[in-house]
Order: C-alpha cells, then structure tokens, then sequence
C-alpha cells in the first residue's frame, strides 16, 4: 500500500470536504440503498437485525475515487438516522459532520485482501461502474462508527489506488 493510501487512512474530519479540495466538481453516485445483509465484520460491531445499506461511488471531476457503505439499524430510519432515507446523491458527510449531536469512534484502517468479501464487493461494484479493474490487490479503506441518540451508524470507505496524495493538515 502507498504512502498517500496511509494518510487518507487516518485523515481526520470530513473526507467529503478532503475530497472536494482536489478539484471543482465532487459527485455522490448511489449503487444502491436497500435493506440487505451484513458483512461478517460488520456484524461483529453492530449485532443482527434489519439493516439499511448504502453503497455509493464518490467522484471528483469525473474521476471515480472512492467507494462507501454506510450501514444503520433500518428502525433508525424512523428515528435518529431518518435523513439517510432521501440523502439520494448528497454526500452523508454533510448529515454528520454539520450535526453537532452524532459522535464519532476513531478512525480504524483496513487492509481488505483478495478472498475476502469486502475486497470482492468492491471490486466487482468499482468494475460495474468504471467499466475497469480497481487496479490493486489490496483494498486499503478505513472505518469509523457514528452515533447519534445512542444509535449506530458504521461507514467504511475503501479509496481507489489512483487517489492523490492527500494533503497534511486539512
């Protein structure tokens, strides 16, 4: 994994606001929003039940750089995480970084090898939408839980290998 990789890994704040500071046009395109399954890591940190899944492709002047899944309790969508049900194409970032009632865990990295099913999931949705290879073997992400009302909301973010270097300090 590269240097720069890294530093997006543990770049505090905001990705959303990071990413539109490399260009003019920042664009959300949703894969799909939908009661689904979890991933085996994600049931570890938040249990079982009815989950809502969100999985988009963030881009910057066209260019498609990363991929995101946020995931809450379905039942949220009647209560604290109700936002997340027409948040459409507008960044989730925004929902919870101007909220100064959700709380966020630190920032956990991620290496997700071939084999794995994450590494899968984002390979085959980076190939559907680009119509290319993801152009790495590893999948270097980070995730972070935020809470709002006493209520989960776990978003992982999984940055495409040809992502610049992200700027110190921002």
């Amino acid at each position: 994994m590269s240097l720069a990789l890294g530093r997006w890994q543990r770049a505090p704040g905001s990705l959303t606001a990071r990413l539109k500071q490399l260009g003019k046009h920042f664009e959300v395109q949703t894969l799909r929003q939908r009661v689904a399954p979890l991933l085996r890591e994600e049931r570890r940190e938040l249990g079982v039940g009815r989950f809502l899944v969100r999985e988009v492709i963030l881009l910057v002047d066209g260019q498609p750089l990363v991929w995101a899944r946020s995931v809450a309790p379905a039942r949220s969508l009647a209560g604290p995480w109700r936002a997340l049900g027409g948040l459409g194409t507008r960044p989730l970032g925004q929902l919870l970084f101007d909220d100064a009632r959700v709380a966020r865990s630190p920032l956990k990295p991620h290496r997700w090898c071939r084999g794995g099913e994450g590494h899968g999931r984002v390979r085959r949705d980076w190939q559907a939408f680009t119509g290319g290879h993801w152009g790495g073997a590893v999948v270097a992400g980070r995730s972070s839980v935020f809470v709002r009302h006493g209520v989960k909301l776990r978003v992982y973010e999984a940055f495409a290998p040809s992502l610049p270097a992200c700027r110190r300090g921002r």
